[in-house]
């Protein structure tokens, strides 16, 4: 194992929430700590008004959410982090399922107020189909909200996950004081208005010592000491071992805008949370430990710096020691690609590296080559599975409104849907062209880019499609199939062949008809089971 010692010091996660639960906040706080920013909300330009370091897209400035997923990489306690932030509006979870393909661990952010919301529930599924360990987060406990007991049983009960708190607060809203960190026995008191420091924290090595009473007063102390001996009697130490497996999700309490709490987490996030973690490709699994590197494609974007009208794929390495400068095997293309100016993030911004470890997520610069679930290889042919596209929820035809920019509106429309920002169906033997997406959001981010990054003006035309289902079978099936129902028959932007079903009726009767057809609903053929 020639890079053990860069491996075991990576921790690669996620950071999950339903929208408005604090997520960006809590990504720029860890930051904070790691030092990678100064200031937290800003970019580091005095020239640049103060926004969250990781929405760097106009449209997420305009709107005050996050649409794509920023990487963020720094260092902390000799540890280097790799932090994903998503999108938590529900219009673009596909970009969020497919960065948990991606990461090792997760970070979910519940809004004490509001507890388990819808978007929470879908993005836990996912987490529990890869097994992936979790640690939550209960933000804004400097807001009246629900208790945290009762808090602790809501979200057992609605996300079906044993959970374990490692900190616990004191009061909530106006009589928040602060919160307690059941593991290491720390008292960091909460003064309204002000951030947390490390002149807040309060060593206390018996939860029964008058210090606390003086720090906090003897009502809330005796309530503290109560609920303490009930958490200890109920929970007792942390299994890690159970986390690692994904049966325990440990719980921080705090509030990421005043820093409460979110010390305490990262402090031990770095000690509990996995190191790289194999991954599944169509040949064998892969391990981080091997010596030859491979790496995927999770994520392109397309004018990540709108002056130079770049295009950047974001890898993640899953064994080996990439290098810059390097030959490596491009799977999907039988073709060997170098790269002389790799990049780390902290969101916008680019630092060149000469090597990543697994783990680690960087940018590569891309003409054109990659797609979504590529794989990089020292030689050997293998794919990584596990990213699959899924079929839309709602279908609309792209239509150029200026016919003077048709070369600029094919040449965003393709680089948009490579991105994996909307799916492109083409009809089958014509030039119609269907955009497909998850929510009316994504049309507008489209249309809104179209214009700014090339210039090309368009407009949408709702259509009453129920699913767009891939094909696959005999090859005279598929003949006949797509001579009958040519007008329902597209292709997707690999030539894939997709029936769009006008009606659930509409589709099982073709299921019906067609028995030597199969309808995927993704795109991950030989993984995909239709429901």
């Amino acid at each position: 194992m020639k890079y053990e010692k860069e491996i075991s010091r990576r921790r690669t996660f996620a950071i999950i929430s339903h929208p408005d639960a604090g997520k960006t906040t809590l990504t720029e706080k860890l930051l904070l700590f790691g030092g990678a920013i100064q200031v937290a909300g800003a970019v580091k330009s005095n020239k640049i008004k103060k926004h969250a370091t990781s929405d760097f897209m106009e449209i997420e400035r305009q709107r005050g959410i996050s649409v794509a997923t920023s990487v963020m990489s720094f260092e902390y306690k000799d540890t280097l982090i790799n932090l994903l932030d998503t999108p938590g509006h529900k219009d673009f979870a596909e970009d969020t399922y497919r960065t948990l393909t991606a990461v090792d661990s997760v970070i979910l952010v519940i809004d004490s107020v509001n507890g388990v919301e819808e978007q929470t529930r879908k993005l836990m599924e996912v987490c529990r189909m890869r097994d992936t360990p979790v640690i939550v987060f209960v933000n804004k406990m400097d807001r009246d909200g629900k208790l945290p007991f009762d808090l602790l049983d809501e979200i057992e009960k609605e996300l079906n996950i044993s959970l374990h708190p490692l900190s616990w607060p004191i009061n909530m809203g106006k009589e928040f004081k602060g919160v307690y960190n059941l593991h290491d026995k720390t008292l960091q008191l909460f003064t309204p208005s002000q951030k947390a420091t490390e002149e807040n924290t309060v060593p206390i090595e018996n939860i029964n010592d008058e210090l606390l009473d003086e720090k906090v007063g003897p009502r809330d102390a005796a309530q503290l000491r109560e609920d303490v001996e009930l958490l200890d009697g109920v929970y007792g130490p942390l299994d890690n071992e159970q986390y690692l497996a994904a049966k325990v999700a440990p719980v921080f309490f705090g509030s990421a805008v005043n820093n409460f709490g979110v010390r305490e987490l990262l402090d031990t996030f770095i000690n509990i949370a996995p190191r790289p973690q194999p991954r599944a490709t169509d040949k064998r699994e892969v391990s981080p430990d091997e010596d030859k590197f491979t790496g995927f494609i999770f994520k392109i974007h397309a004018n990540l710096d709108p002056r130079h009208r770049d295009r950047i794929a974001f890898l993640r390495v899953c064994s080996g020691r990439f290098a810059r400068n390097t030959f490596y095997h491009h799977s999907r293309i039988q073709k060997d690609v170098r790269f002389s100016n790799p990049y780390s993030f902290l969101a916008r911004e680019k630092d060149v590296i000469e090597e990543a470890y697994p783990g680690d997520v960087i940018g590569l610069f891309d003409t054109g080559n990659f797609k979504i679930g590529d794989t990089l290889t020292e030689g050997e042919d293998l794919q990584f599975t596990g990213i699959p596209t899924f079929s839309p929820e709602l279908f609309k035809e792209l239509v150029n409104k200026d016919p003077m920019k048709t070369k600029q509106m094919e040449k965003g429309i393709r680089q948009l849907t490579d991105e994996g920002v909307a799916q492109l169906f083409t009809q089958h033997g014509g030039n119609r062209k269907i955009i497909g997406c998850v929510g009316e959001l994504q049309f507008e981010v489209i249309q809104y880019r179209l214009l700014q990054e090339y210039s090309a003006s368009c407009s949408f035309v709702p259509l009453s499609f129920y699913k767009a289902c891939w094909i696959t079978g005999e090859k005279k099936a598929i003949d006949d199939f797509v001579r009958f129902k040519q007008s329902n028959v597209m292709e997707d932007k690999d030539g894939n062949l997709v029936y769009l079903a006008l009606s659930e009726w509409f589709l099982n009767t073709e299921r019906q008809n067609n028995p030597d057809i199969e309808f995927h609903f993704t795109s991950e053929f030989k993984t995909a089971m239709a429901k």
